[in-house]
């Protein structure tokens, strides 16, 4: 079957069509027949060899897919073949076929395009995880979001506003801050390119800081990382929650003399090692995420789509952070 492989440690122009042996549906298994295979910042880190998880070569990146059930394996319940569904495999995602564990597939609303199936899970999942179960948000929080314009920004725009936030999108250009404030946020802050000094830093801490409510942010959905955490930090609200997401403008080093004067908490999202460790919580988790879908609430903006043959193109542009929303390959 066709697929995009990655065949040795390099960059997304290293990709070439090839092809693998037909997946089998194992215990505990079903095997998934691929339309629509999104994008993500993991996939710009497996094929260098920076992932936690390395999967052995030749290997298709991919790990969120939406397709049609083609195979169940022993022991799996609640699936038949021909069911529509999303799936989260790790990697392998762009192929014409691939296996998935049962407990990380998910049946499709009979309203949801497969497109917006293969947006929904990663982005949508971490970010409830993130704002529920480790920011614990109530209704009239203010929350800010960096790296509002993104696919993840944009799902903690979207379900802040829907648990009742008033959410502040943090972007980096003007264009950027159309997006954000399209998918619901109620104020924009555009900030400058990192490296700061200290006196930048500070100014940018301002930035946050005005476009708050008058005690800063109870929540701080930082998907960014780099120099823009710590003058985000600056800005939360005493005891408030600082959520480290993601940090592809690099890891940031915080002074911790700023969580001891604000009485704040420093809060890992690992969302697959959330879903992974109690799938219960999880699977109610994306219930919700299909009741706020068909209730209009929140949708994945897809910006662009490609052909399997150019999905490297598609993963540069992620890593490039050049993208809008989210990516997704047609298979």
């Amino acid at each position: 079957m066709r697929a995009l492989l990655s065949t040795a440690s390099g960059g997304p122009e290293t990709l070439v069509m090839g092809e693998l042996p037909e997946p089998t549906a194992g215990p505990g298994q079903v095997v998934v027949a691929v339309k629509a295979c999104s994008i993500n910042f993991p996939d710009t880190l497996m094929i260098v060899d920076l992932y936690q998880f390395k999967p052995e070569r030749p290997f298709a990146p991919g790990g969120e897919i939406a397709g049609t059930v083609e195979a169940i394996g022993e022991g799996v319940t609640g699936f038949a073949i021909g069911d529509r569904v999303i799936g989260l495999c790790g990697n392998g995602g762009l192929t014409e076929k691939v296996a998935v564990a049962a407990f990380n597939c998910f049946k499709m609303p009979d309203a949801m395009s497969f497109d917006d199936g293969a947006a929904l899970l990663m982005t949508y999942g971490t970010s409830i995880h993130a704002l529920k179960d480790r920011g614990h948000m109530k209704s009239g929080d203010s929350v800010l979001v960096l790296g509002g314009a993104g696919g993840i920004g944009i799902s903690a725009i979207e379900l802040a506003k829907a648990f009742g936030g008033r959410v502040v999108a943090g972007v980096s250009s003007e264009a950027k801050a159309d997006i954000a404030r399209e998918a619901g946020a109620d104020e924009v802050v555009v900030y400058p390119h990192q490296p700061f000094d200290k006196d930048q830093s500070k100014a940018v801490a301002e930035l946050f800081k005005t476009a708050a409510s008058r005690d800063g942010y109870n929540i701080i959905y930082d998907t960014v990382g780099g120099d823009y955490s710590e003058p985000a930090v600056r800005s939360i609200a005493w005891e408030g929650k600082f959520l480290v997401v993601g940090f592809p403008a690099g890891i940031a080093k915080l002074p911790l003399n700023l969580t001891l004067l604000k009485s704040c908490d420093v809060c890992g999202v690992f969302w697959g090692a959330f879903a992974a460790r109690t799938p219960q919580k999880n699977h109610a988790n994306i219930a919700e995420l299909f009741d706020l879908y068909a209730a209009g609430k929140i949708k994945p903006r897809i910006s662009e789509t490609f052909a399997l043959a150019d999905a490297g193109t598609a993963i540069a542009r992620l890593g490039d952070r050049a993208a809008v929303g989210k990516l997704v390959v047609h298979i």
